[in-house]
This record gives structure tokens, C-alpha cells and sequence, in this order.
């Protein structure tokens, strides 16, 4: 009886390792493979090669972007090159990028930004960008405010709190507060591995102000983009593993509600909402498996999809632009701007395309 259980309990746990390595070969596309779509009159951004995570853009067309991301487990072309947020002019036909300037005494040594978010102040329309940094590979949330006439960023203050473990990414909607994305529940670099070959959904958003900070969405697979409606009412999350864009309402007490949940065919990453339009657009990963375990030889594509009318029974869902790695790898965001069209990576180049 004895070795009749052993032999039952093994081959449950087998089963139980089977499947979960087959759901896990479905999370990250491993077998996915997308036909090119490509755009006219694209060009690559000369001056960002390590990374462009994340973007963006004020109504002026001022670009933040995010550059030099090293991510345990993920690629990082420079390792050893320190990180930057680079000040992109839209309206500068030649795209050439500007590394701002970090104010005085703060540590641009451990410096590794991640999401960002921006806040324009409707009372002196002051810009306050809040970055997701990782020194030593935790995290903190960095408060700075736009000195755009120094090409400078003065930092403010940095925000910590045990709610915020594992930051992705952030949305701001005060000059002091904001949602943000716990991407994992663990932060142990091999736990965090198991949580993601297991598919254990405890990745969660959270609130903070000064006054308080509490989860308010739960059960995704990997949170990762976060975005704010135009109208200021509906978060949009990303869950990178569940292929999925939640759309959740905003409550009086800054709760959040569940409203639906679009279903997509690739990993999407930060999101983007346009200001003029609504629109969603995302840098996506048509197969996770190539982001992970990096090959020279079968690079990670880019995929940009465009979600239009998202709020309705029937979204509009289309793939903007699809390269296999030729021209750029791992894309993480997508923003626009007056028919332009930037694509940032997670540590590859930047390409700027028209869109008509």
C-alpha cells in the first residue's frame, strides 16, 4: 500500500509539473510566430541603443524616455553603461535626443528607472515626472520635477513603503500620488522564476498618497503597463502573462472596480492612452520565450498594437507594426503624437515612424 501511494503521489506531482510547464509554454507564445507589418518613412533614433522601457510625452511633443534598464534575468546590451532619461523634441524633424540632467546629491550611480509616469499641474502647469527606479534591484518611486529650460530633472523626494515591493510601472494622478503595478508577489530572483513558470496570479496594483497606501486590484499574472483613461475615470493594467488589458473604474475613496478584461494574442507590456483619441497603443512581445532566453540568432521581435473603442462590446484591435528583430528588438512602449509613432525597447533601440 505504502509504494502504491508513493507511486500515486509522484505521478500527481508529474501531472501537476506537466501542465503547469505547458500553460507556462502558452504564456510566453513560445511557439508564436507573427508575419511582418511594417510602416513608411521609419528611422531609428541615432543616440539610444540600450534601452527606451518606457515613454512619455507631453502635449508639447517633449518625449521622457527611459534607457538603460538592467532587469534580473532580462538582456541588458550595456551592462555596465550608467542609465539615463533622455528629453526627445517630437517636433524636431532630425530626433536628435538630450540626456537630462539629474539635480545634485541624488545617487545617479544606483540609478535603473523602469515605468514613468508624468503630472501637469493645472495650478502653474509645473511638470512632475515620477520614475520607478531599481538601486540594488529594489525599489523606490523618484520624484522629480521638469526644468525644461535646464534640459533638468529636480529631484523632489523618494517614496518607499512595503506596499510598493516590485514596481513596473506607474500612472500619476496628483503631484504626490498614484497607482502602480507589483509585477511579482515575490522578490527573491529564483522565487520570483518559480512564480512565473507556476503561473501563481498575486501580482497586484496599489494606491499611494502621502495620507495612505492600499492594493486595490489583484490576481494578475505579471501587472506590468498602467495607464489613466482621457477622462480621468477607467485604469487600464496590462498583465504581461495573462495577455490581457483590465479596465477598471475609479471609485470616490480611489479604489478600483472591475469593468472587463481584453483578451490579446501577445504579451503586452506598458500602455499608452492618446489624449486626442482614447486610444490604447501598446509595445508588445509576440513571443516571450525569445525575450527571456536571449539568442543572437532568433531575436525577440516587436509587436505594436492599437486598441480603439475599448469601452465597447467590439474593440478594435490592430497590429500596427511586426519585426522580427531585424530592426528592433523587445519592444516595451508605444506612444504618438501628430502622426508620429515612437517605439521604445526593453534594451535595444528607439524607432520613430510616420503613421501616415
Amino acid at each position: 500500500m505504502g509504494k502504491l501511494l508513493k507511486v500515486t503521489l509522484i505521478g500527481i506531482l508529474l501531472a501537476f509539473i506537466g501542465e503547469r510547464i505547458v500553460q507556462f509554454c502558452h504564456r510566453v507564445n513560445m511557439n508564436r510566430e507573427v508575419d511582418p507589418v511594417d510602416l513608411p518613412n521609419c528611422q531609428l533614433v541615432k543616440g539610444i541603443e540600450f534601452g527606451s522601457e518606457d515613454i512619455e510625452i507631453l502635449p508639447n511633443g517633449l518625449a521622457f524616455i527611459s534607457s538603460g534598464l538592467k532587469f534580473p534575468g532580462v538582456m541588458s546590451l550595456q551592462p555596465d553603461k550608467p542609465s539615463i532619461i533622455f528629453l526627445l523634441d517630437l517636433n524636431d524633424e532630425k530626433l536628435r535626443p538630450v540626456s537630462l540632467r539629474l539635480s545634485r546629491g541624488f545617487d545617479v550611480s544606483t540609478f535603473n528607472p523602469h515605468g514613468m509616469s508624468t503630472y501637469i499641474d493645472p495650478k502653474d502647469d509645473t511638470v512632475y515626472l515620477f520614475v520607478v527606479n531599481h538601486p540594488q534591484y529594489k525599489t523606490t518611486i523618484e520624484l522629480f520635477k521638469f526644468e525644461e529650460e535646464e534640459n533638468a530633472l529636480l529631484h523632489l523626494k523618494t517614496i518607499e513603503h512595503d506596499l510598493l515591493w516590485s514596481i513596473n510601472d506607474i500612472v500619476a494622478v496628483g503631484p504626490e500620488s498614484f497607482y502602480a503595478t507589483n509585477d511579482l508577489y515575490f522578490t527573491d530572483f529564483t522565487m520570483k522564476q518559480l512564480e512565473i513558470l507556476l503561473g501563481i496570479a498575486w501580482s497586484n496594483v496599489v494606491y499611494y498618497s502621502p495620507t495612505e497606501v492600499k492594493q486595490v486590484s489583484s490576481g494578475y499574472y505579471y501587472a506590468n503597463g498602467i495607464a489613466m483613461s482621457t477622462d480621468n475615470k477607467y485604469i487600464y493594467v496590462a498583465d504581461i502573462m495573462g495577455h490581457t488589458i483590465d479596465i477598471l473604474e475609479k471609485q470616490a475613496d480611489w479604489s478600483l472596480t472591475p469593468v472587463k478584461v481584453l483578451q490579446l494574442d501577445s504579451l503586452v507590456d506598458n500602455l499608452f492612452v492618446d489624449p486626442n483619441t482614447g486610444d490604447l497603443w501598446t509595445g508588445a512581445h509576440p513571443n516571450g520565450w525569445k525575450l527571456f532566453s536571449y539568442n543572437s540568432d532568433d531575436l525577440p521581435g516587436s509587436e505594436v498594437i492599437r486598441v480603439q473603442n475599448i469601452h465597447s462590446d467590439n474593440p478594435i484591435v490592430t497590429q500596427v507594426y511586426v519585426n522580427n528583430g531585424s530592426v528592433i528588438q523587445a519592444s516595451s512602449s508605444a506612444a504618438v503624437y501628430e502622426g508620429k509613432l515612437l517605439i521604445g525597447t526593453v534594451f535595444h533601440k528607439a524607432l520613430c515612424c510616420e503613421l501616415s
